[in-house]
């Protein structure tokens, strides 16, 4: 039929429209996704609940290889590919789980180790996978980052295989071990590593991260040193948090000789923040402070309500003398403070139009040998070289110590570089399984704060598991995925492998 009239023409584009949107996602990718959830959801929940049951924390006391917990994750990944058809192979940090054939491949990426969880926070313990808490949500540690994504990712290549798909190239998933403490071991497997076409991480967000923020971080020492006049009150203890990359729920510090009116002042200034809980107790006539907000991941400041940095405010309120702990306190007040941009430190802030502003949160105050340690966890988007940063920092700690008089003891800067992906080949096809299942069809490429293995690939971009919107709870003291969620990332993960397989 010939369509020479304007009317015509649109007449047959509204024929043409439609036909063409349900055929965005294959016909074999949308069965093959809702064949998985059908058969295997189930499974799959089973599957995480015996993942989470290994604590594969890294330990400076225990070797790797001497880690029961993690000789025994793989040994459960190797028993579960066996279950399902699908190829193993142990390269030590680095496990590879195969289907199909062939030297074209696509490469799917994720990690099989956790942070550590302090098990006093959590309604059960958080190496037990927790349907029943709050029912509709599967909690506990790495059920977001990234035992989930691994147990989907699975299923997906099992329903796959069940059906007999066709695929022009092989999908190939690797689980590294060490994604949470040493990228060493995974840098040393890459270099002679058959690397993929097409790599896609499942450790970060939807609808495709194509940018990530180079995480760095700023450690301050304020050494140790007495305290002339003890008589006058001063800060005895201040310290929090529990690993370097989680925003803190909790932080404590300890004064000596606090008068009855400097309680009533730090009172008062803790009482302009209700999203904190403060408690103060008076043994042995120290007056002790614990404060407590909201754990998140370090890469998502905004989602979190970080203690440290609102103690440190909450004794704003006098001029403490100068020992470590005092230091301590006045650095943060006068360089940090309690926002997530850095806009307090010299001249350091800056922001990208596409990746966001630096985020800089406070993560540790830690005592060791050398003094008071404080971890200042940065964020940094392009836009900014690392060394006009690195002399921005050096610059506003130097000026601020001559300002207040302060000798620091040492300072460290590492400055990661960030990560930026353009025309990915795989890009559309992935934002099209994502509109077709969601039904965002506005949805377009994201940069993240967070800092994934991508970044060691070619072409590599992430996808999923976190929805966009929706607060990331790896790192945090509650993790989980909600059970919606998670067959919703069954049906994407077996969609996208079904079309990446297939390009």
């Amino acid at each position: 039929m010939k369509c020479n009239s304007p009317v015509s023409r649109f007449l047959l584009l509204l024929l043409i429209v439609p036909l063409a949107a349900a055929a965005d996602v294959s016909r074999e990718a949308r069965d093959t996704a809702d064949y998985a959830v059908r058969k295997y959801e189930p499974a799959m929940t089973g599957t995480l609940a015996e993942l989470v049951r290994f604590q594969t924390v890294a330990r400076e006391d225990l070797a790797f290889e001497e880690n029961r917990e993690f000789t025994g994750f793989k040994r459960a990944l190797r028993n579960k590919a066996g279950e399902l058809g699908l190829e193993y192979q142990d390269h030590g940090h680095v496990v590879v789980i195969a289907l199909g054939e062939g030297e074209r491949k696509i490469g799917i990426v994720t990690h099989g180790d956790v942070q550590p969880a302090d098990a006093s926070k959590w309604a059960r313990s958080p190496f037990e996978l927790d349907r029943e808490s709050e029912p509709g949500k599967l909690i506990g540690r790495g059920t977001e980052d990234d035992k989930g994504p691994i147990a989907t990712a699975l299923y997906a290549m099992k329903a796959i295989k069940d059906r007999e798909v066709p695929m022009k190239r092989r999908i190939e998933l690797l689980v590294y071990l060490a994604e949470e403490s040493d990228w060493e071991p995974l840098k040393a497997f890459l270099k002679d590593y058959d690397m993929p076409e097409y790599n896609i991480t499942i450790d970060a967000s939807y609808p495709v991260v194509t940018a990530e923020k180079g995480w760095s971080e700023v450690r301050v020492t304020a050494a140790p040193k007495t305290v002339e006049h003890s008589d006058r009150p001063y800060l005895d203890e201040f310290y929090g948090g529990y690993f370097r990359s989680q925003v803190p729920d909790e932080a404590h510090a300890r004064v000596i000789n606090a008068t009855p009116e400097l309680v009533r002042a730090i009172r008062a200034r803790a009482d302009g923040h209700p999203q904190i809980r403060y408690t103060f107790e008076s043994p042995d006539a120290a007056l002790e402070i614990t404060a407590r907000g909201k754990a998140t991941h370090s890469s998502e400041p905004e989602h979190g309500v970080n203690a440290i940095a609102f103690l440190a405010d909450a004794l704003k309120v006098y001029d403490w003398p100068a020992n470590a702990a005092g230091t301590t306190v006045h650095y943060l007040n006068d360089l940090v403070g309690t926002g997530i941009v850095a806009e307090q430190f010299g001249d350091i802030a800056y922001t990208d139009d596409f990746m966001g502003p630096m985020t800089a949160a406070v993560t540790m105050v830690k005592k060791d040998d050398s003094g008071l340690i404080t971890h200042l966890n940065l964020r940094r988007p392009t836009g900014k070289s690392a060394g006009q940063l690195d002399r921005e920092i050096h610059k506003a700690l130097g000026e601020w110590q001559k300002r207040r008089d302060i000798a620091l003891g040492k300072v460290e800067v590492d400055l990661g570089e960030p990560y930026r992906v353009e025309n990915a080949p795989h890009l559309e096809p992935l934002l099209t399984v994502f509109r077709h299942y969601t039904g965002m069809d506005d949805a377009g490429p994201v940069a993240i704060g967070g800092s994934t293995n991508a970044k060691l690939l070619p072409n590599a971009v992430s996808f999923g598991p976190s929805m966009p919107g929706v607060a990331y709870s790896g790192h945090s003291e509650h993790e989980f995925l909600t059970e919606e969620q998670f067959r919703l990332n069954l049906k994407m993960y077996t969609a996208m492998m079904v079309e990446i397989a297939n390009l």
